[in-house]
């Protein structure tokens, strides 16, 4: 399959992204011609009254792809904002797209309803769905990466090829959401969704002491209060990456904790310090491409090239279909 995945330069990357694509993403390239861009336009929907960290922010999402196991040999790492085809196919298929579609895409009414009224609303708001459409149909993708709170974005992205292809003529395959199945979500330290407009987040960068300090900080069953309280493991954070980064122990840990025999303390060091293995050749790799940052200037070239490759195709087709040559 050909595979289209993206992450927005908003900020370092958490373990919730490393758990909830990254890995999937480094398993997927194994068989499957991959372009893993970082969508800095699409920053731009929320940071556009200061984007001066975006640029920084993308170079560290480059370094945490690579630092996870993404080879720019066998898939294409580059930014959206280096592929200018993007920006031309969303303007053409912002032409095509009903205001109402876009309008009832339940993530616009969420951050529709977070703000202060609708003349506060940005335009790239509204059309984000086509953007990422664009993202998608540029390089004819089979499959996208999504959590389910994506798949609406995916729909829309099918309905946007079938109203092209009925008015002009057939150039886009209908793209397909790829949900990771059996995938733990990780909560944020507070036990709300992890997120960096929270600061409830471990990020893959952080060092040991860091990723220490802030389990201790993790919120655990409020009714757990002192050692020999029985716990509730299936409503505690704690627990919750216990399955993830020690599967093999979790029906111990949970025992225990149950029986009041494992205190949030002793569970929460126990989790720091695997955390801390489990990231250490992250941390390894990190290190490396940190120290060399014109390495990681030439992968994002070179995946931009690759990518322009085949958008520049794609849009030569489009050109065509709508009579634009």
């Amino acid at each position: 399959m050909r595979i289209l995945s993206g992450m927005q330069p908003t900020g370092l990357l958490h373990l919730g992204n490393y758990e909830g694509a990254l890995r999937n993403w480094v398993e997927l390239q194994k068989d499957n011609e991959m372009f893993c861009c970082i969508v800095d336009w699409h920053a731009l929907t929320t940071q556009y009254e200061d984007p001066s960290h975006i640029a920084d922010n993308a170079r560290q999402v480059a370094i945490d792809y690579l630092a996870a196991g993404l080879d720019p040999e066998g898939c294409a790492i580059f930014l959206q904002s280096h592929v200018k085809e993007h920006a031309e196919l969303f303007l053409l298929l912002s032409m095509i797209t009903p205001q109402g579609w876009l309008e009832r895409v339940p993530t616009y009414k969420d951050k529709k309803d977070q703000l202060d009224s609708e003349d506060s609303i940005p335009f790239g708001l509204l059309g984000y769905p086509v953007l990422m459409s664009a993202d998608i149909l540029l390089y004819k993708a089979d499959s996208v990466p999504v959590g389910k709170d994506q798949l609406p974005h995916i729909e829309l992205a099918r309905e946007t090829v079938r109203r092209f292809n009925h008015l002009y003529r057939e150039v886009f395959p209908e793209p397909h959401g790829l949900l990771r199945e059996g995938v733990e979500v990780l909560p944020g330290l507070d036990g709300r969704k992890m997120s960096k407009s929270y600061g409830n987040t471990i990020l893959m960068s952080d060092g040991p002491d860091i990723i220490r300090q802030k389990v201790r900080t993790m919120f655990t069953d409020p009714e757990k209060i002192r050692m020999g309280d029985p716990g509730h493991p299936e409503i505690c954070p704690v627990y919750a990456y216990q399955r993830v980064y020690q599967p093999e122990k979790a029906e111990e840990i949970a025992s225990g904790c149950r029986a009041g025999t494992l205190g949030c303390v002793a569970d929460k060091k126990d989790l720091a310090e695997a955390i801390i293995r489990a990231l250490a050749p992250v941390h390894e790799r990190r290190r490396d491409l940190e120290a060399r940052p014109e390495y990681v200037e030439e992968i994002l070239r070179a995946g931009a090239a690759r990518a322009r490759g085949v958008a520049e195709a794609t849009m030569a087709e489009v050109r065509d279909a709508m009579g634009l040559r």
